[in-house]
């Protein structure tokens, strides 16, 4: 009985201790995307034509706007699987990976394409905060640096709102694509919401480290 005790105010410290909050990992979720056409029209000449993929329409930022799902860690996905963690006491110090997910956009009658969209980091940009959306179908190369992210991260979710920029990669692409001859680096056009979720340890989780636990007792008991 004291084993059992024992495992289970073990069980009560790995969960609810008194250390530092630990690194979680996103799992799932969605990121919501409202682009402004009229301006992609006006200045890019991209029309947007539609979508394709598992993507959730109209997304979380109103009737015009999209959502990409998260993919999973899962090792059945079929595509690149999210790494992106953090620590939700310090989330700007801590945060590592990517968030990937599946989806594509297209314009100009279909004609041009991106989509499987990542979202990751990198401290050596000089547009927008190092946050970066990046395409890695048709057109595959970095598309918006994220502006001003507000970001509200906690121990079961992630929330992170901002401005899409165009990146100076896609400002290139475009004027070597004849669509423009402007350099549209760092121009507003739209808006973005990452929605993700960090899994809670499932009751039968808990109930394996506590047989754990409590397997380990015995056997050092027998030792002795």
């Amino acid at each position: 009985m004291r084993h059992l005790l024992f495992a289970a105010a073990m069980i009560l410290f790995c969960f609810h201790g008194s250390s530092p909050a630990q690194v979680v990992d996103i799992n799932l979720g969605q990121t919501n995307v409202l682009l402004d056409t009229a301006t992609l029209s006006a200045a890019a000449n991209l029309d947007l034509s539609g979508v394709a993929g598992p993507v959730i329409a109209p997304g979380g930022l109103g009737a015009d706007s999209v959502a990409f799902p998260i993919n999973s860690r899962t090792a059945t996905n079929p595509d690149l699987p999210t790494t992106f963690s953090y620590d939700p006491a310090d989330f700007l110090g801590s945060f590592s990976g990517v968030i990937e997910h599946s989806g594509r956009v297209l314009f100009n009658s279909d004609a041009i394409e991106v989509g499987n969209f990542t979202i990751g980091f990198d401290g050596g940009r000089n547009t927008g905060s190092g946050f970066f959306v990046e395409s890695t179908v048709g057109i595959a190369d970095i598309l918006f640096d994220i502006e001003g992210p507000v970001v509200d991260a906690t121990d079961s979710a992630l929330s992170v709102s901002a401005d899409l920029l165009v990146s100076p990669e896609f400002a290139q692409v475009l004027i070597d694509a004849g669509l423009t001859t402007d350099n549209l680096t760092g121009a507003d056009v739209g808006d973005a919401l990452v929605s993700a979720a960090v899994p809670e340890p499932s009751t039968s989780a808990l109930l394996g480290l506590g047989l754990a636990l409590l397997m380990s007792c015995r056997i050092r008991r027998r030792r002795f």
